[in-house]
């Protein structure tokens, strides 16, 4: 009787459950002088789902190699975490408004998109690229500027980079907190050798001796004797260009532990040599920290910035 009673008391929680609305509309913060455009999207309960979950490979990696999905169906069980990625864009009417907001729609991944043409602000809601989002801005015939990224009203810090200056190899790494759990990167890289590199998370960001001092791979205690560091990113593809881009997600990753330290890129895939060059992970701003538009160390205005400021102008 008692697993009868069990069985029964299961059985009418899910069809309870089961009458829950399962859509909700995102809303974005409130402004007088902000439009936005917004999607719906399905919460997915695990429970009443046929589909399994993402699951990550072993290093805790989910990376974008897969087809995208398109802008509405992002919120399925196979979606990536969405993020804010706030930018400012050159706009001065309500017609840049139109062509800006009619050409994000069409971006894969994209949930949300709101303006604020007092501020000439652009705050993008969903999982795609920064390389992508921001091509799709520039497309449309205005300047843009990634300003913030991550979700800082949850996290004292969202969002780190660390850029990779030459004079061989050049590049931006881009780290953004999701969740408590889970950190979104994304990499640019050229000058690399063609064929496939290591990369990692260091200790430290000792770059006296280059990769050479900047200590082991970063694996927090709490990781205890894990298969695999935490700081072990995999794998990156250069081309024959030498060129490489990776997007994807890293379990159990917190951006606020990683400032100060450096990512290192290696010579080869099994990680075997020191590493050929690294970069400090800097903290970077997050969604409504940055909108200043003159740089007080030397007065050039964030217009007046040349591409050569952006180390992805060489990516």
């Amino acid at each position: 009787m008692a697993l009868l009673r069990s069985v029964a008391t299961t059985t009418a929680a899910i069809a309870a459950a089961s009458s829950i609305p399962l859509a909700f509309a995102h809303s974005s913060r409130p402004s007088s002088s902000s439009r936005s455009i917004r999607f719906s999207r399905a919460r997915n309960l695990p429970f009443l789902s046929s589909t399994p979950p993402l699951l990550p490979n072993q290093l805790g990696l989910v990376g974008s190699f897969a087809p995208p999905y398109s802008a509405l169906q992002m919120a399925g069980p196979m979606s990536e975490p969405s993020s804010q990625t706030e930018y400012m864009v050159d706009m001065k009417c309500e017609g840049c408004v139109n062509a800006v907001k009619n050409k994000l729609q069409t971006v894969n991944g994209v949930k949300s998109v709101d303006v604020d043409l007092s501020n000439q602000v652009v705050r993008i809601l969903g999982s795609t690229p920064v390389k992508t989002m921001t091509e799709a801005l520039e497309q449309t015939g205005r300047k843009a500027r990634l300003i913030g990224q991550g979700v800082p009203e949850d996290f004292l810090v969202s969002a780190a980079v660390a850029e990779f200056k030459g004079p061989v190899i050049y590049g931006v790494v881009r780290l953004a907190q999701v969740n408590m759990e889970l950190a979104r990167i994304e990499a640019n890289f050229s000058g690399l050798s063609p064929g496939k590199h290591g990369w990692s998370i260091h200790e430290f960001g000792d770059l006296t001796n280059g990769a050479a001092s900047t200590g082991k791979v970063f694996n927090p205690p709490s990781e205890g004797l894990a298969s695999e560091p935490l700081g072990d990113l995999g794998t990156l593809d250069a081309d024959e260009k030498g060129e490489a881009f990776f997007s994807g997600v890293k379990q159990k990753l917190k951006v606020a532990d990683l400032i100060g330290r450096s990512i290192v890129i290696y010579g080869t895939e099994d990680k075997s040599d020191s590493g050929v060059t690294a970069a400090v992970i800097a903290r970077s701003a997050g969604v409504g920290e940055n909108y200043k538009r003159l740089c007080t160390c030397d007065g050039t205005t964030i217009w007046e910035a040349t591409d050569d400021d952006f180390v992805t102008s060489k990516v």
